[in-house]
C-alpha cells in the first residue's frame, strides 16, 4: 500500500585492490637444504588390457596383466597369474592358461585355470576344461570334458577333524563253563 521511497545513496568510489608488497629476498652464499621426505611406495594399479574387435593375433600371447579379448587369437594364450576375459565378439582358437577365465565369446581349444573357469550364457567352448571351479551358465554351449581336480602346487592344506579310533572295550572276564564231572 504505502511505498516508502528510499533516498538515493551517493555512489561509493571504486578502489582497486592493492597488491601485497613483493617479498624481500636475501641471497646467501650457502644453499638451503630441506630435509628429505621418505619416499612412499607407488601403488601399482591392476591394469586391464583390451584387444579390440578388429585385432587378429596369430602366435603366442603372454603377459602379466588382466586381459580382455574382443578380436581373434590363434595359437596360445598364457596369463598364469591373471584373469582372461573373452568378450562376446571374440573368436579364439588357442590353448588357454590363466588364473581365471571368463568366456562370453567363442573358444576352440583347451582351457586350464588355476582358480576358475566361467562360461557365460552366450559363451561357447569346444575343448577340455581343467580348473578346481567351473561354472557354465544356462544357455552356454560346451562340448568337451571337465577336470575339476585341485591344481598341483596350489593345494590347500585342510585340517581334517581327528576321528577317534574306536577303543577296544576293556577285557571282561568271560564266564567259561567249568568242566562238569558226572558221578556214575
Amino acid at each position: 500500500m504505502w511505498k516508502r521511497e528510499e533516498s538515493p545513496r551517493p555512489p561509493q568510489p571504486v578502489v582497486p585492490p592493492t597488491a601485497p608488497p613483493p617479498p624481500v629476498v636475501h641471497q646467501s652464499t650457502t644453499p638451503r637444504v630441506e630435509p628429505l621426505q621418505p619416499v612412499q611406495p607407488v601403488q601399482q594399479e591392476k591394469a586391464i588390457v583390451n584387444i579390440g574387435k578388429s585385432v587378429i593375433i596369430k602366435g603366442e600371447l603372454s603377459g602379466s596383466e588382466d586381459l580382455t579379448i574382443e578380436g581373434q587369437v590363434e595359437g596360445k594364450i598364457e596369463l598364469r597369474q591373471n584373469v582372461l576375459t573373452i568378450g562376446p565378439n571374440a573368436k579364439i582358437k588357442a590353448q588357454v592358461l590363466a588364473r581365471a577365465v571368463v568366456v562370453e565369446g567363442s573358444v576352440q581349444g583347451n582351457i586350464a585355470a588355476s582358480e576358475k573357469i566361467e562360461i557365460r550364457d552366450k559363451g561357447s567352448v569346444e575343448g577340455d576344461l581343467s580348473s578346481p571351479r567351473v561354472a557354465i551358465a544356462d544357455g552356454a554351449h560346451f562340448r568337451g570334458s571337465i577336470d575339476m581336480q585341485q591344481a598341483k602346487g596350489s593345494e590347500k592344506h585342510e585340517v581334517k577333524p581327528a576321528v577317534a579310533a574306536p577303543t577296544p572295550a576293556p577285557a571282561q572276564p568271560t564266564a567259561v563253563p567249568a568242566p562238569v564231572s558226572v558221578a556214575r
